[in-house]
């Protein structure tokens, strides 16, 4: 069974769980995180298991917060599963709303709290394997770039964030 996650059910913010609330599509909480350094941002490839989207590249990291955790612990929490990374102050930069189709017959509605954190030269890396492929440093000219000659290549909330939400970012 996977974790319990906040998710809105009949209009009441109702612990459900992670798998059905995307196979239903139902509208939940979530974070995403964008580390910058020096003019650019890390990227991560997401794991070829994961349930959804394998082998994307996304944002620094994203996830759900478990029912009762908080934003900002929740954000803490998944740099350090997911990256290795620690230690980070992490600043909330907008709340935004999406919806897209990620595969799988899933769907994330999010209602998602973005944060940006400036890590120092040399920022130690420890990526968990089942969680993620690979990462990547980029600026925002080849990231752009990229999305537009290869957008299947990247998930669908890293497209709607630099597209929509990118000055929210301050690269």
């Amino acid at each position: 069974m996977s974790a319990l996650i906040p998710a809105w059910v009949e209009g009441v913010l109702t612990p459900v769980d992670k798998l059905a609330v995307h196979r239903q599509g139902l509208r939940h909480l979530a974070v995403s995180v964008f580390v910058l350094r020096d003019g650019m941002t890390l990227l991560q490839r997401r794991a070829a298991g994961k349930y959804h989207t394998p082998n994307l590249w996304a944002n620094t990291c994203c996830t759900h917060p478990h029912w009762g955790e908080d934003n900002l612990s929740c954000a803490t929490r998944r740099l350090a599963e997911e990256l290795g990374i620690t230690g980070l102050a992490l600043t909330p930069v907008r709340q935004i709303e999406y919806r897209a189709e990620v595969g799988n017959g899933m769907t994330e509605h999010e209602v998602v709290q973005l944060f940006v954190a400036h890590a120092p030269p040399g920022l130690p890396l420890s990526p968990n394997p089942a969680e993620v492929r690979d990462t990547l440093w980029i600026s925002p000219i080849d990231l752009h770039e990229a999305l537009a000659a290869r957008p299947q290549d990247f998930t669908p909330w890293l497209r709607i964030y630099m597209r929509d939400h990118a000055d929210a970012l301050r690269f």
